[in-house]
């Protein structure tokens, strides 16, 4: 079956859309269950041969389905899910927001910029706006300050990690602001260093809080995220060490 739209001075043909499968909300451990729990409700049932079989009956043939589609439909109108999100994902949906991107060369082996990277406490060192960042495991709670001190929070999730050559963050649902970043290390040619690219996608909200945001995040996070990295190689060549700004009330714009 196919639709038909107009496109420019003619029109196009495509097919309709067909439906889609349920989406997966719950973990692999759970299907595993779900389908071994299944099979035995739905056999114990079965030979019961009475109203309370037919009943486990039912309730087995629920399990398989759930365990077969990865979907729990009680989960679905509850807005849960136990399946893990991929990789890939973002936080901020695409065609929305802002990205910028910078690369920098740093004289210093990829492995020491990755580990200072790494420890995520280590960047309020090199970017003023930051005030602080707790790191648990592999979440960590984000503070910035912007003028007058207004703080702007939120939580995020390292999830890729590739020693010495990448590391990639999202914030978690519920943060004030929605981002997305990454950071790659590449050895420069001839060996001279390691080549630092920096990825950052952020979706400010609106109302106060967004415009707080925005004035975090300056008028040009292009030129702010080159000075971060500047000061990123300053201190990883040695030749500047950046004040401690975690104890300031206020800091430049980002």
């Amino acid at each position: 079956m196919t639709s038909t739209t107009l496109r420019g001075n003619g029109y196009h043909t495509a097919p309709a859309e067909q439906p889609q499968a349920p989406a997966h909300n719950i973990s692999e451990s759970e299907r595993m269950l779900s389908l071994v729990g299944g099979g035995l409700l739905t056999l114990v049932g079965l030979a019961k041969r009475n109203p309370g079989g037919v009943l486990l009956s039912a309730l087995g043939a629920g399990l398989l389905y759930r365990g077969a589609t990865g979907n729990c439909p009680l989960y679905s109108q509850l807005g849960l899910s136990t399946a893990p999100r991929p990789a890939s994902a973002t936080s901020v949906p695409a065609g929305r927001g802002v990205k910028v991107t910078k690369t920098i060369h740093v004289n210093r082996p990829a492995a020491e910029l990755y580990r200072f990277w790494r420890n995520l406490e280590n960047l309020p060192r090199i970017m003023p706006h930051l005030r602080s960042i707790v790191v648990h495991g592999n979440r960590s709670h984000w503070v910035a300050v912007g003028p007058l001190g207004f703080m702007v929070h939120w939580d995020a999730e390292i999830i890729n990690d590739i020693p010495s050559e990448l590391i990639a963050w999202r914030s978690l649902p519920g943060s004030e602001v929605d981002n997305a970043g990454s950071v790659h290390f590449a050895a420069a040619p001839g060996g001279l260093g390691t080549r630092v690219t920096v990825s950052l996608k952020y979706n400010p909200p609106a109302g106060k809080v967004g415009a707080a945001v925005a004035s975090v995040l300056g008028s040009d996070p292009e030129k702010q995220i080159d000075e971060d990295l500047r000061r990123f190689q300053r201190l990883m060549e040695g030749s500047d060490t950046p004040p401690s700004w975690g104890g300031l009330a206020s800091g430049p714009r980002f």
